[in-house]
């Protein structure tokens, strides 16, 4: 910085790159004149131009995507110019584009440069082996070159691809390239003329003509918002000056469709799959929190206008969000018109309802106008798939419709854009951005808010979009909903259908009944009321509902866009949810077990529909599935589901020295049943290094350790305790099955590993994580970073494999260095790799202090939690419960400026290191939430069931009295009271319905009656905390 702020030196380098980019004309024989052309052709390949495109007649011909361009050699991952040859005698034009071409290729833009000879009479055999003498040999058919085809040789279809394709299609026949380029350069604005302009008011007039909105009574205050006193809502009140920290976002999500939406308004919708097939952009933009989804309420009479969200346009006065499960709402009230828009997703359907209720709080009648707008993405990036977006109104029913043919997975998808008075007089459309925003324009202040009506414009070659403007009048006193609908269906036929079934006010009334019932009914399954009110918060609706609506259906939030299943993420997922949704659990065991091939290991992740992913050489993934197994079987008794056939995949074996490979894997001809795919996956993971210990492979639970044991020689001391945890678990129930020989397999290799264990992975003081393909240790007091970390030692406990003194010296161990009360967080390792040699993998790629990099990684925090209070340490774990509790790290408005993030989920990470110590990182897409869930459930709390039985083993503060918990089994709920300080004398230690019963096991009967339990626990010195 400072050498450039010294004019003789920027002077000398302007002087520098003006003689280079002479040379380079020179070298080209080029002058200025030309090298302006170069670069017009260069931004219409960059940004398309409908100008320099095909007409669009050729454009909405195509029916082929991507990979119709392989058999010519083209990849289609370049931008793509097209030139049309036909004449022998008009050979300039060619030498011009290739002088072009090589002056794009020496400026560092890389284009395929695609020539149609048409070889039709005598002289197209000629005209095109001309064209190829001009092409240089070395960039003749390579990427980035010059491909020379034939016009005869190139079917029809192709043609309409490779026209449908070219970001620039130019003709021999028009000219040399400066008269194309005159030609094809449009006359004045793009934008329609605009009619009927109307004014502005003051702002602070409409502001003092606004009462304010109702206050609500909020608990855990922060400044910004707080919980509603029943938990089922988030509100925050913000305005233009006073903005949330970071975007504050909602999941609203079914099993193949779901849009997220911030506390600005601000939304991306997705069907099918999160990052494949998005209907509108995902940003990952926490700075300014893009809004592509935008609706706009003008008064038609003073022009006055303003978005029903705080963001594109904002009022003057404050907004109102609150963010419930399965739906959001946006309130505001402004120049004597309150507003109301209802987010939600249907639960059974395709579907994103936008439903905004005008009231005129004024005593005169209103002309008013609604608009709804988005963009069109159809695919995975708006700039990839926005030039081949094409899109058509229906006439009668007055619907967009959005089609993208240039795609590989979703063939005939068509997305929709619809309000119910989509028909009627004076409603009006528009599919052009650009036409939309205007010339240099923006959502904020666009120029179609300034004209009366929309300008109509639908078809290809567009910017796309779509808008719908709605008007209407109010009375004084009077309301009315505006229903907007965005959806997808397969095929244009279904969606059509889809648009028209989901019609009308009371069509989306049902809907949002419909998803108040499914979440009503899925997170009352279980439900608590403790000492700690913001723990119940969460353990009653926000880590279920983060569990469920992100992590399993959306897989998709504002930091992270996955789309795809995680093996080992979803499996430990769902193990959180076998009391809310037992059915979701089994189906994603099936699901999970589909994707492992015939040797045992599986898919790291794959992407539905089409099932690509990637095949690694990580090496715990497989081993989640008969953990996820023993799991869901134990807690429900569903010991059918091991009997449900299921094909292995079949693909590419990694060859030696490969890590990972990305492919379409096919369905194997081979067959097992699910508890053969688990005996698969632990008979696969039974392979071992130099000191007895698994091999990590390509990483193992911590993905960013991948160079560890990248040559087959790297052990993992936590993969020994995490597989130790799936032989004893899984030994007993091939034992419950029958499978004597294979239950006797389980405990031998338990016993050998533990002793392997106790023999090499002790350092002391703690135990070690590994050791990399050299023999150099990882995780041991002899490292300058890593020295130690968490989960090795939290396993230790959690398996119960290893020595029980030793296990609880490494707990202490992990407490002193790793749990850093000032900043409340826990973190995974210290000190940070930094530089350290060799080097563990990606992970050292993260600042220190950052995520896995000796950060708080709330996924492993939790495992601490839970291992200190399997140790009975109540104290601790409930101190560090505490630190985990989203809610108290933004608890205040000065914990608030310090977290930063939402409240009312988890978050993935927490930096631990000056000047960000105690900021949230990404949130909600996280598997933080489900073993949050279980941990205050099942550790602290107690909660035990297998099948038809449970219990309560709490491990609980001394101070504490009771606390309630109601459990739903099947159609029947158990209130259940647990009374924490009861000595013998005060009753039996199990009430049921008034009964006594001997021992501490509540028999299950779903009798659908409510039964009422009474538990005393008799611990005269206190409560005894019991591992699971």
């Amino acid at each position: 910085m400072r050498k450039y702020r010294d004019r003789t030196v920027t002077d000398r380098v302007h002087g520098a790159a003006t003689d280079a980019a002479q040379a380079v004309l020179d070298r080209l024989h080029s002058n200025a004149d030309d090298a302006r052309l170069y670069a017009e052709l260069a931004g219409a390949l960059l940004m398309p131009d409908a100008q320099l495109r095909a007409d669009p007649a050729v454009l909405t011909k195509n029916r082929q995507g991507q990979s119709g361009l392989w058999r010519y050699a083209i990849s289609g991952d370049l931008p793509i110019a097209l030139l049309l040859a036909a004449d022998p005698l008009r050979l300039d034009l060619m030498r011009q584009l290739l002088r072009a071409h090589a002056y794009w290729r020496l400026s560092g833009l890389a284009v395929d440069l695609v020539v149609l000879v048409d070889d039709s009479g005598d002289a197209g055999a000629s005209l095109q082996q001309q064209l190829i003498a001009l092409v240089d040999v070395e960039r003749l058919g390579k990427p980035g070159g010059v491909f020379v085809r034939a016009l005869g040789q190139v079917p029809i279809a192709d043609r309409d691809l490779l026209q449908a394709v070219a970001r620039v299609v130019l003709d021999d026949r028009d000219g040399l390239l400066p008269q194309q380029l005159a030609q094809r350069r449009p006359v004045g604005d793009r934008v329609s003329p605009l009619d009927n302009v109307v004014a502005v008011p003051d702002p602070e007039v409409c502001a003092k003509q606004s009462p304010p909105l109702a206050q609500r009574d909020l608990i855990f205050r922060n400044g910004m918002g707080g919980f509603t006193p029943d938990g089922r809502e988030y509100v925050v009140t913000v305005t233009p000056n006073r903005m949330t920290p970071m975007p504050w976002v909602n999941v609203l999500a079914n099993p193949s469709f779901g849009t997220l939406v911030s506390e600005s308004g601000s939304a991306a919708t997705w069907s099918e799959n999160a990052q494949a097939f998005r209907l509108t952009p995902w940003s990952n933009d926490p700075v300014s929190d893009p809004n592509t989804e935008a609706f706009y309420l003008r008064d038609e009479d003073s022009g006055r206008y303003a978005s029903a969200t705080l963001l594109p346009c904002p009022g003057v006065t404050p907004y109102v969000t609150r963010h419930g499960f399965g739906y959001s709402v946006f309130e505001h009230c402004e120049d004597e018109l309150e507003t109301a828009l209802t987010m939600f997703v249907a639960i059974d359907a395709p579907i994103k309802f936008s439903v905004l209720k005008v009231i005129n709080r004024s005593e005169r009648v209103r002309h008013l106008s609604v608009t709804g707008y988005l963009e069109w993405v159809l695919g995975d990036e708006r700039r990839k798939t926005a030039m081949h977006v094409i899109t058509r109104v229906d006439t009668s029913a007055g619907t967009v419709f959005a089609t993208n043919a240039y795609t590989t997975d979703f063939v005939e998808r068509t997305a929709f854009f619809d309000v119910d008075e989509a028909a009627s007089a004076g409603t009006s459309v528009c599919c052009d951005r650009r036409a939309f925003i205007g010339h240099d324009g923006s959502l904020r202040h666009p120029a179609a808010m300034a004209s009366r009506h929309l300008c109509g414009a639908a078809g290809a070659a567009l910017d796309p979009c779509a808008a719908l403007r709605v008007p209407f009048t109010l009375s004084a006193g009077e309301a009315r909903e505006i229903v907007f609908r965005l959806g997808a269906g397969t095929t244009p036929q279904a969606a059509q259908a889809l648009a028209m079934r989901w019609r009308g006010a009371s069509a989306a009334h049902e809907a949002l009944a419909a998803v108040h019932r499914h979440w009503s009914d899925t997170l009352g399954a279980v439900q608590v009321e403790t000492p700690e009110p913001s723990l119940d918060l969460l353990v009653n609706g926000w880590l279920p509902y983060q569990t469920l609506a992100c992590r399993l259906w959306a897989r998709n939030a504002f930091y992270q866009s996955s789309g795809a299943f995680g093996f080992r993420d979803q499996l430990q997922d769902v193990m959180a949810l076998v009391h809310a949704a037992p059915g979701l659990v089994r189906e994603h065991l099936l699901r999970s077990a589909g994707r492992q091939f015939a040797e045992g290991d599986v898919q790291h992740w794959w992407h539905p529909p089409s099932g690509r992913g990637v095949r690694t050489r990580c090496s715990d993934d497989y081993l989640w599935l008969p953990l996820a197994t023993c799991r869901y079987v134990l807690v429900t008794g569903d010991t059918a589901v091991l009997d449900a056939s299921v094909p292995f995949l079949t693909g590419r074996a990694l060859a030696d020295g490969e890590v990972s490979c990305y492919d379409l894997p096919g369905e194997s001809p081979e067959s097992a049943s699910l508890y053969g795919h688990c005996v698969r996956a632990i008979t696969h993971g039974l392979r071992f290094g130099a000191h007895g210990l698994p091999l990590i492979g390509g990483g193992d639970w911590n993905d960013g350790m991948n160079l560890v044991g990248v040559h087959g020689k790297g052990e993992s001391v936590w993969l020994a305790f995490f597989l130790d945890t799936v032989l004893v678990q899984f030994g007993r129930l091939a034992d419950r099955r029958g499978d004597l020989p294979f239950a006797q397999r389980c405990a031998a290799e338990s016993v050998r590993l533990r002793a392997a264990i106790e023999r090499s992975a002790w350092d002391g003081g703690w135990y070690r994580r590994g050791w990399f393909d050299d023999g150099s240790l990882l995780g041991s007091s002899a490292d300058a970073e890593c020295r130690i970390d968490a989960i090795a030692q939290s396993w230790a406990v959690l398996s119960g494999a290893a020595d029980a003194g030793r296990a609880r010296e490494a707990m202490e161990a992990l407490d002193r260095f790793l749990v850093d009360r000032d900043a409340a967080l826990i973190r995974l390792l210290a000190p940070p790799f930094d530089q350290s040699d060799p080097s563990p993998g990606y992970i050292q790629g993260y600042l220190p202090g950052v995520r896995e990099n000796g950060g708080q990684y709330t996924h492993a925090a939790v495992w601490s939690a839970m291992a200190f209070a399997a140790l009975g340490d109540a104290p601790r774990a409930w101190e560090l419960a505490r630190m985990l509790d989203p809610v108290r790290h933004a608890d205040s408005p000065d914990a608030l400026a310090t977290y930063q993030t939402e409240p009312f989920v988890m978050a993935s990470d927490v930096y631990a290191l000056p000047p960000h110590a105690g900021r949230g990182g990404w949130t909600w897409y996280t598997g933080s939430a489900g073993w949050m869930l279980r941990f205050v459930l099942e550790s602290l709390l107690g909660l035990r069931v297998e099948s038809d039985a449970l219990r309560i083993v709490p491990c609980v503060p001394e101070h504490w009295g009771s606390f309630r918990l109601n459990y739903r089994y099947r159609e029947t709920v158990y209130r259940i009271e647990v009374l924490t300080k009861s000595s013998e004398g005060e009753g039996p230690a199990l009430m049921l319905d008034g009964m006594a019963l001997p021992g501490s096991v509540i028999p299950l009967n779903d009798d659908r009656r409510e039964h009422a339990v009474v538990i005393r626990i008799h611990h005269p010195g206190g409560i005894e905390c019991r591992s699971a």
